[in-house]
């Protein structure tokens, strides 16, 4: 697999952006970076477009044009030129559809595009454009069959959306030492969380400094998580990159971090017993939510909703969680890389295996747990989008165990 397909079709489309770009790359915090940028640069008065993925539900998720999620019509256009366009190239399903919402974005007068990698970066679709900023977030083992055993492997794979001349922003405070090295190497603006930009903070607020700006008295994010300051931190030195074309004033900077919306990241959803949805699929993002779950209070009780990827770290994932969860409802997905529920379940530690149980569906391992739960009790749905989707595809439920009934 190469970029030479894809970058030949895009050459034919003879897409012009004339908006800056951002790409942000990394293994965790990559949506959230997106929707954050995205929301602050709207509060600010800009035009923006977003490509972000994967969807949870509806394939045009993966499309948002100043906030508002694109109407499929709106799309097929596009799909159509690339079809022409691609001739005798085979794209994949990312490439073509990437290539379909980048001209979409490009036929809007926007002041600002913000592309989402998604696997790796040096060979992924959104690599073909040279971007105006790079972001990498956090940098942690996953995908390592494509990408590389370690860090340092991965952090090479997607150091490679850095360009040279151009901002490169870091917000992993430990990055492996190849990210550096690729970035000196080809010349790149490197801007590093801890030294060129950073933030610290209390209970109540936090403030953000950078090489020129400085941000007192700020609000936490909407998106809830302790490692949401990691990525608002990354996104705020991302516009710090980018003010002499698009400034950001520091209302902005609060309305944005005010407003910003994203599903499935750490999103709690009010009811009886309380609903966590999280895509936390891997063993870094596991880590982060169990730590969040430990701070959002006391719950007599906490059920997990759970199904992923049969290629991740099933027992690294499982061991952050265990030791908060009291039962497990464990899913079956629609896709043939998913494990098994029942393989699910024989990652659990022996003494808790036979109180777990299998379902068809996430919706239905959701029902089941429902049924189990007290009210005061909490379930955390997560795993892979798959997971969290599944529960979403008939709207956001709103929970009454039975005792609340």
């Amino acid at each position: 697999m190469t970029l030479e397909r894809v970058r030949a079709v895009y050459h034919r489309l003879d897409l012009k952006l004339t908006a800056p770009v951002i790409t942000v790359a990394g293994t965790n915090g990559k949506g959230s970076t997106c929707a954050l940028i995205e929301s602050i640069a709207l509060a600010a008065g800009w035009r923006v477009g977003l490509y972000i993925k994967p969807h949870l539900v509806h394939f045009e998720e993966r499309c948002r044009i100043n906030g508002v999620m694109a109407d499929g019509d709106s799309l097929l256009e596009h799909f159509a030129a690339v079809e022409a366009a691609r001739g005798d190239i085979t794209l994949t399903y990312f490439e073509f559809t990437f290539l379909a919402i980048l001209r979409r974005c490009a036929h809007e007068p926007l002041d600002l595009v913000i592309l989402e990698v998604g696997l790796g970066g040096r060979l992924d679709a959104v690599n073909v454009v040279d971007a105006d900023c790079a972001v990498l977030t956090s940098i942690a083992l996953d995908h390592v069959d494509y990408l590389g055993p370690d860090r340092e492997s991965i952090g090479r794979e997607k150091a490679h959306i850095m360009r040279a001349g151009k901002p490169a922003i870091v917000g992993d405070p430990q990055p492996p030492r190849s990210v550096l090295d690729h970035a000196a190497a080809i010349g790149a603006d490197l801007r590093l969380a801890g030294r060129d930009f950073g933030y610290d903070g209390d209970r109540q607020q936090w403030r953000w400094r950078g090489r020129h700006k400085h941000y007192p008295a700020l609000a936490y994010p909407a998106l809830r998580g302790a490692n949401q300051l990691l990525n608002a931190s990354a996104a705020l030195a991302a516009l710090e990159a980018l003010h002499e074309r698009l400034p950001i004033n520091a209302q902005a900077v609060r309305q944005g971090l005010a407003r910003v919306e994203l599903a499935g990241r750490f999103q709690i959803v009010p009811g009886q017993p309380a609903l966590v949805l999280d895509v936390a699929h891997n063993t870094q993002a596991a880590g982060g939510l169990a730590v969040n779950l430990d701070q959002m209070g006391f719950y007599p009780r906490t059920f997990a909703v759970f199904g992923a990827m049969q290629d991740k770290d099933l027992d690294g994932i499982v061991a952050r969680l265990h030791p908060l969860v009291d039962r497990w409802f464990l899913a079956d997905l629609p896709t043939p890389r998913a494990a098994r529920a029942a393989n699910l379940q024989a990652r659990l530690p022996p003494e808790r295996q036979a109180d777990a149980s299998c379902h068809a569906t996430p919706s239905q391992a959701l029902a089941a747990a429902v049924e189990a739960a007290d009210p005061a009790d909490r379930i955390v749905v997560f795993g892979s989008f798959f997971t969290v989707g599944g529960v979403l595809k008939d709207g956001l439920p709103r929970l009454a165990a039975p005792h609340a009934r």
